[in-house]
């Protein structure tokens, strides 16, 4: 393989990498958001454990600032005090004075010891019967060195360049008694082992030879600085520990709140789901007893009202069907005499004669009115069924338009059919969809105003649909699923044409969903309107979409059209996608 075939590979593979590790996050990131969303106690306890862990950290800062500080100053100002003690003591020993009137300590012989040496060891408690300091002692003579002296591991290398700059700047502008004039600092001190030390610089000036000495106190925090490590980590530990026990406070105080809600509202489902019976169990006599009472009361009068909601739409429909029962006894009489007068018109004079027609057509009317009636009775009863064949769809389509060319011919309508090659077998009540299809074409040719429609038939693996498509006057905005209520009209003042019963749609509608289908509608002004009606292949089938489109092509086409040329001014919607949904 040619290396640019390779790299267009590996950057193939690289980006199906990337994208299924994007799909992945995105996955996960929705569960993390679904459930923080569906979990009042989870947001609680979070929120709780957030505020509660910035109170800690902002706290705790705080109070170690206050106990770092006052553990720091305490030690400067002992250290400060100890270094002027010492000073106080270098200088009176290098004192002339102070020499004369002390006892050689060799025995009689003065001058023996160097005073110096003597007041190292008294300073640093080095010496006999002492107790050893726990800092150290730098002093420095700068025009006699031999006059240096240091005690521990310090050198003069360890002094702070800023302290040390500062004393010399004040040997040089002022004169000293004995001692004054110190400053001090905190710097790492020592090759080996970095530690904290507190450096204290003073001069001691002895007036009667005119030396000054730099004195250097190092008093190492060690012991300061192991108190403090202590000090955050207990201060750490129980901000863990209170951040803790107050998530597990939230945690136990919400679920006494959300356990109730969470019990009402898996019984408020049970009861949306029809459960009537379905009641809370009432403990105590806080709020949430008072939900659960109130609860139970609103299910208690629900149950009462949809009971006699069902008696009341059960004494209806018992009277539409008993009025359409007894209506049939005196229609027939109606029927047979009706139809002796429509035979013998000829006979008649010419008003008679008429009349004999419009009652005929009317009875005729009233006769398929009864029908329908009987047959949403059926429905509302819930005593619908359906007989099943494999049946294939074009047969049914043919036969429909067949019975409608009378009807169209009279309307100067021409039909255009669209059907596929290959059979659209489908198990569906034969009956029932040619019913659908009457009623459709019907209601094209009456709203068509003459124009040509349009039938289209499609099939998939799972569904087949039939689409009828008129170019009349269309519907408005919000029609699409009014025009399947009964007795609905468009226009109230428009007579009906073909003498339909206005109950049609409804009752198709009704066919389509005991098949498991969709009757659905679109339509707009001056456009015309298309219904579609798609079934499952299988019955009992779950439908996911259907081969047909609900928006007719060319007014899917013209949008995109339109949405190309000028995609500021109209922008890309949504209306012409497949509303597969039910």
């Amino acid at each position: 393989m040619p290396p640019t075939k390779k790299k267009r590979a590996r950057r193939r593979t690289l980006r199906q990498i990337l994208g299924g590790v994007r799909r992945r996050v995105r996955r996960a990131a929705g569960r993390v958001r679904r459930i923080w969303r569906r979990s009042l106690q989870l947001q609680v306890v979070t929120s709780t454990l957030v505020i509660s862990v910035i109170v800690v950290v902002v706290l705790g800062t705080f109070l170690f600032g206050q106990i770092n500080k006052s553990v720091v100053d305490s030690r400067k100002l002992s250290a400060t005090s100890e270094a002027f003690a010492d000073r106080l003591q270098i200088a009176d020993a290098l004192t002339p004075e102070a020499d004369s009137e002390t006892e050689p300590a060799d025995g009689g012989k003065k001058g023996a010891a160097n005073p110096l040496d003597d007041v190292m060891d008294v300073v640093t408690g080095s010496g006999e019967g002492g107790s050893e300091k726990r800092y150290d002692v730098l002093i420095l003579n700068l025009t006699a060195p031999g006059k240096s002296r240091a005690s521990g591991s310090v050198v003069p290398g360890d002094v702070p360049m800023g302290l040390r700059l500062r004393l010399l700047g004040n040997i040089r502008e002022y004169k000293y008694d004995k001692t004054s004039g110190f400053t001090q600092e905190i710097k790492f001190a020592g090759e080996s082992q970095a530690r904290l030390t507190y450096v204290v610089g003073g001069i001691v000036h002895i007036p009667a030879t005119g030396e000054n000495y730099e004195v250097y106190h190092f008093f190492p925090f060690n012991e300061e600085e192991e108190l403090l490590v202590n000090v955050r980590l207990a201060i750490v530990v129980v901000g863990m520990g209170l951040v803790l026990l107050l998530a597990a406070i939230a945690y136990l105080v919400t679920r006494q709140v959300v356990s109730p809600v969470r019990l009402a509202r898996e019984a408020a489902e049970r009861l949306a789901s029809g459960k009537l019976d379905e009641r809370l169990k009432v403990r105590g006599e806080d709020d949430l007893a008072r939900l659960a009472n109130s609860f139970n009361e609103m299910a208690v009068n629900l149950a009462l009202k949809i009971h006699q909601l069902e008696e009341l739409s059960q004494v209806q429909r018992q009277f539409v069907s008993d009025v359409s029962h007894e209506l049939r006894t005196p229609l027939t009489t109606v029927r047979m005499a009706a139809d002796l007068l429509y035979d013998a018109r000829e006979d008649f004079d010419p008003m008679a004669a008429r009349s004999a027609e419009l009652m005929q057509a009317q009875l005729e009317r009233f006769e398929s009115m009864l029908a329908d009636l009987l047959e949403i009775s059926r429905y509302d009863a819930g005593a619908a069924t359906l007989d099943l064949d494999p049946v294939d769809v074009r047969d049914v389509v043919l036969r429909a338009i067949g019975d409608s060319e009378a009807l169209a011919e009279r309307h100067t309508t021409r039909f255009e059919l669209r059907l596929p090659n290959e059979p659209c077998m489908a198990e569906i009540d034969n009956r029932r969809v040619e019913r659908i299809m009457r009623n459709l074409l019907f209601n094209a040719i009456e709203h068509g105003e003459g124009r040509d429609i349009v039938v289209t038939v499609g099939a998939d693996r799972d569904a087949v649909a039939i689409a009828v498509r008129d170019h009349g006057i269309g519907l408005k905005n919000g029609e699409d699923t009014m025009v399947f209520d009964r007795f609905w009209r468009a226009d109230p003042s428009r007579a009906r044409t073909i003498g339909g019963t206005g109950l049609g749609l409804a009752i198709s509608r009704e066919d389509a969903a005991l098949h498991g289908g969709w009757l659905q509608a679109w339509g707009q002004p001056g456009e015309g309107s298309q219904f579609r009606l798609t079934l499952p292949r299988l019955a009992g089938a779950d439908l996911k979409g259907s081969p047909l489109s609900l928006v007719p092509p060319e007014i899917e086409m013209r949008r995109t059209w339109r949405t190309a040329m000028t995609p500021v001014l109209l922008p890309a919607s949504g209306d012409g996608a497949d509303h597969d949904e039910d």
